[in-house]
């Protein structure tokens, strides 16, 4: 990364009483404190990433239907998902992988001149449901076919990867070493040596999410097929690492 990375050397002087020395009882350690001169220390943080292709997607498909009733809206919608789904079973998506995502009814509402008072003008039926895909290539045709069913939301489209675990810790191992360069520059630097490492711990920043939103419903069904391209995920992380300091003599 590009950015100004966050290190600093510290020397650690204190006296501590001890408390938890297995050897001694509670009582002698609470009479006796023992003092400990906690060593030098260097303290490194760096980040890392990785990038790899996503091999997964998910495409959130809606339909949105209005009718003077609640029942007629909700029929007419019924109807079309219900076509919609049988057709992206019948592309080899299995039914496991679609799963709906959020349904609602709502009145639609006319208010008078003044606002104060409203009547009710017919009822809206949205059905959403998440299409979860193992392969890239299928995003395009599921699409399209949707959109040939009546299909008239597209509200997002994912992207993501099976194999974010492998590119983790990659991005780990890049930001450790980081930390251990620089953390070896300010040794020397300081006029040491780095020692052994004492502690490191991470913040992870997860995968950068690869977002689609664009308007594909304006497409009639049967022309060029929806152009769909899935591009780089990013893994990030960062690391902050503990290291012993040995003065040169």
């Amino acid at each position: 990364m590009n950015g100004e990375r966050p290190v600093h050397i510290r020397f650690l002087r204190s006296s501590i009483a001890t408390a938890g020395i297995v050897m001694l009882s509670t009582r002698a350690v609470a009479q006796t404190p023992v003092s400990l001169a906690m060593p030098a220390q260097v303290v490194a943080s760096a980040s890392g990433e990785a990038r790899l292709t996503p091999d997964r997607a998910a495409v959130y498909i809606g339909v949105q239907t209005r009718a003077a009733t609640a029942a007629v809206a909700a029929r007419d919608n019924a109807q079309r998902q219900r076509a919609i789904i049988d057709t992206i079973v019948a592309l080899g998506v299995s039914r496991e992988q679609i799963s709906t995502e959020s349904y609602n009814v709502s009145p639609e509402m006319q208010y008078d001149r003044d606002g104060q008072r409203a009547t009710v003008t017919g009822y809206v039926v949205s059905n959403v449901v998440r299409v979860e895909l193992r392969r890239t290539d299928q995003v395009a045709s599921v699409i399209d076919a949707a959109l040939a069913k009546r299909a008239n939301q597209i509200n997002s489209l994912d992207f993501f990867s099976s194999n974010i675990d492998v590119a983790r810790r990659q991005a780990l191992a890049d930001a450790i070493a980081k930390a251990r360069g620089d953390a070896d520059a300010m040794a020397r630097a300081a006029g040491g040596t780095l020692g052994s490492l004492i502690e490191v711990t991470t913040a992870d920043a997860g995968p950068r999410p690869i977002f689609r939103a664009d308007a594909m419903m304006s497409k009639a069904a049967g022309q060029v097929p929806t152009p769909i391209e899935p591009g780089e995920q990013v893994v990030r992380v960062s690391v902050t690492t503990r290291w012993l300091f040995t003065a040169s003599r």
